[in-house]
Order: structure tokens, then sequence, then C-alpha cells
């Protein structure tokens, strides 16, 4: 066994594929005979001292978790604030750490965990620690800085474009009769990514998605409603698939939900597709119907894009190897080397370029009209839902997908009471 331990962690909202670089993490970590610890339920496992001994999960699970989704060791919004503001957490942090000889730490997440990836990375540096911190890209906003694109985003931009063609055959065929406008409401706070993966669905002017509303540019009820009247009048019918994070010409949210901020200071965002439902039926007098896939768009491993389960193994392996040779406060990020065919490949990404950056929609990936995607945008986004990795099924009928039951790591320090 290599001295020290390798210590990794699961961070935000979980993916269909996080477990996929979770079980790279493992086998790569094994192969190169390095213990690893699991903290359960991200940083705030690490904190209390809740921690599994992921070196004795049989390798069977291990391989098993790359089709598996959720988080296996769990997951957490809980965000660190500066280190002079929350310096008691991060040098308990460092307190067990150092209990537990863990010379290499792996933080699997989005921005604010590529954030506190870099402060912990700062503060044993500060305490002169040993210790190699390593931020490991996942999430399905697909807004990490530096990187091409974000494991678990290809997944749930999948899911996006199938469900909306799949809904629109539906719409379509009771359009005379029935349902007129259906609307479909995506993840994305700030960028629209994952409402841009549904412009995948159709390909001409008149296939579904007719409409999609981008949080990068400022919603207009009133071009909204006359969009929806035009598309109406022309196809009989009309698709829109609206990002969470749209706002008006003021900044606000069109779906405040009133409900405060998230543990990570975000508005609770809720209820855009209703709210514009409600718009549609009370201004044009269409029948609507509108869906919140919510956690559906971020956990069907069934219909996982091949590419992103090839991305995510790759950045947990790629995380373990850059841990192992020092490679402080990085973060494995993909390089896009070639259009067409599609190939990648990995690199170092320095943490400091990611954390606390936010990668939008460029302009000319969104149509001058405001409604729709460019062929730039398809040309970025095709690759990334491309081929299929299914999960193997059991005689149920059901996906066959696994828990980890790993034994409890002894505690060492008194018990955390922040």
């Amino acid at each position: 066994m290599t001295s020290g331990t390798l210590l990794y962690a699961q961070s935000g909202g979980v993916t269909a594929v996080i477990n996929a670089t979770a079980s790279a993490v493992l086998q790569e970590a094994r192969s190169r005979r390095v213990k690893v610890l699991a903290a359960r339920n991200g940083i705030l496992g690490a904190l209390r001292e809740d921690l599994v001994d992921a070196s004795k999960i049989p390798l069977a699970t291990v391989r098993a978790l790359a089709h598996t989704p959720g988080g296996a060791f769990g997951s957490c919004r809980y965000k660190l604030k500066s280190i002079e503001a929350d310096r008691a957490k991060y040098e308990r942090l460092i307190e067990v750490l150092r209990a537990h000889d863990v010379r290499w730490f792996l933080y699997n997440g989005g921005n604010d965990s590529a954030d506190t990836a870099l402060k912990v990375s700062q503060l044993a540096a500060q305490f002169d620690y040993p210790l190699t911190c390593i931020g490991v890209p996942k999430t399905i906003d697909n807004d990490l800085a530096v990187t091409d694109c974000c494991p678990g985003f290809g997944s749930a931009a999948k899911y996006t474009a199938v469900s909306v063609r799949e809904a629109a055959l539906d719409v379509a065929a009771m359009a005379d009769t029935s349902t007129k406008v259906f609307v479909y409401e995506a993840m994305g706070r700030h960028a629209g990514w994952l409402a841009a993966a549904a412009g995948l669905a159709g390909q001409g002017p008149d296939d579904a998605p007719q409409i999609i509303l981008f949080p990068e540019r400022d919603y207009d009820e009133a071009a909204f409603l006359a969009q929806v009247q035009r598309v109406v009048e022309r196809v009989g019918w009309c698709v829109v698939v609206a990002s969470e994070g749209i706002r008006d010409k003021d900044g606000r949210f069109v779906a405040d939900a009133g409900g405060g901020q998230d543990a990570f200071g975000h508005t609770q965002l809720g209820g855009v597709a209703s709210h514009l439902a409600g718009r549609v039926k009370d201004t044009l007098g269409y029948k609507v119907h509108w869906t919140l896939p919510d956690y559906l768009q971020r956990s069907a491993r069934h219909v996982a894009s091949k590419t992103d389960v090839d991305q995510a193994m790759a950045v947990g392996r790629a995380a373990v190897q850059f841990a192992l040779a020092g490679r402080n406060a990085t973060m494995p990020s993909i390089k896009r080397t070639s259009e067409s065919p599609y190939r990648w490949t990995i690199e170092a990404a320095p943490l400091e370029k990611v954390a606390n950056h936010e990668k939008i929609m460029p302009a000319g990936f969104i149509r001058r009209d405001g409604f729709g995607i460019t062929a730039a945008a398809r040309r970025y986004l095709e690759p990334l839902i491309r081929g299929e990795a299914p999960p193997p099924y059991g005689r149920d009928g059901l996906p066959k997908y696994v828990t980890v039951d790993a034994p409890a790591v002894p505690r060492r320090l008194p018990d955390w009471t922040g």
C-alpha cells in the first residue's frame, strides 16, 4: 500500500454519472495500491468525521457504480465561506485529514465545490500540512469554466432532448381537440445549456421545441405570447422549453418561488413552467399542459449518453493521477480537440480559474430572435448526447442498480459541534 490516504467526497446536486466518476476513482486508486476513504454527505461528512473505508467495497459493486445514478456516498448543499469567516471549520477539516493521514483530497462537484477544494488547499499550505487537493467536475448545468463540458450534462441533455421529442409527438396528436401548448421547464439558474439541449429534439423551424427561453436573454412577456400565437396559428400547436432561471429586464426571476435561499445562498426557484402556462391560457385562451421534470432530468441513468459516461470516468481516473503526481489545486478538464469527428482529451485546469467563474451560453449559440439555438450550438451539443450506455436489467424489468455498504471508519476526534 502507498503511504497516505485519499479522501473522496461528492457535493451538490447528483447526476446520472457522478457514480461513474466515483467508480473510476476507486478503480484507479486500487490499481495504484492507494487506500481510499469516502466522506458521507460531502464536506459535512469530513467535518463530522463521518467516513467509510471505500477500499473495502467489493470490486463488483465498484464496477456497478458506473451504471448507477444518484450519489453512492451521499451529497450535500453546504457552502463554506471564506477562510477568514469560516476558519474554525477549515481548521476542523485539517484536523480530520491529519487524524486519518489523508494526503489527497478529491472533491467531486460544481462551482462551489471547486471553491471549497481551492480554499482547503490554501489552508493546508498555511498549516504546512502536505495535502494535494483536486476538484473533480460535475454538474448538469454545464457552467464550469475552462472545461469544454461538464460530466453529468451530456446525459441530462440527452434526457431533455428525448423527452421533448417524445412529448411533442403527444401534443401533435392531440392538438386538434385538446392541448395546443406544452411547456417544459429545464434546470439552469444563470446558464441556459440544458434548455438549449432541447433544441436538438427538432431540425426544422416548425419542429418542437418551437420556443426556447434562455436566462441569457431578458424575458419579454409580450414578445413571448406573440411568438406562441404565431407558432400555433402556423403549426397548430407549440412546445415551449423554459430555463428555470429566466429573468425580466429588471433582473427579477420570473419563477422566484418565494422560499428564500438555499444552502449555497442561491434564490430558491420553482414554477416557471406553471407560470408561463397560466399566462398563455389566460391571455391567449389555449389549452395548456406543463411539466417540471426536476430530479428526473438529472437521475435518468437509463438514457445516459455514452460520451458523458466515458468523460465522467475519465475525469475520475485523471483526478487520482493528478493527485498522486502532486498537482495541487487543479481540476481535470475536458478539452475538445476535434469537432468532426468528435474527439477530446483530459487536461489539468488551475482551480483558481474555475472557482467562482461561470460559463454561460455564448451569444452565437442563441438564435437572433432569442427563441432557439443556432447551428453553432447544435455542433457543440450534438456530440455530447451521442451513444447509449444502458444499465443491465434484471428479470423484474428494472435496472440493476447498487447501493454501497462500506464499513465506517472509527472516529479519532471529538464530535464536531459546528
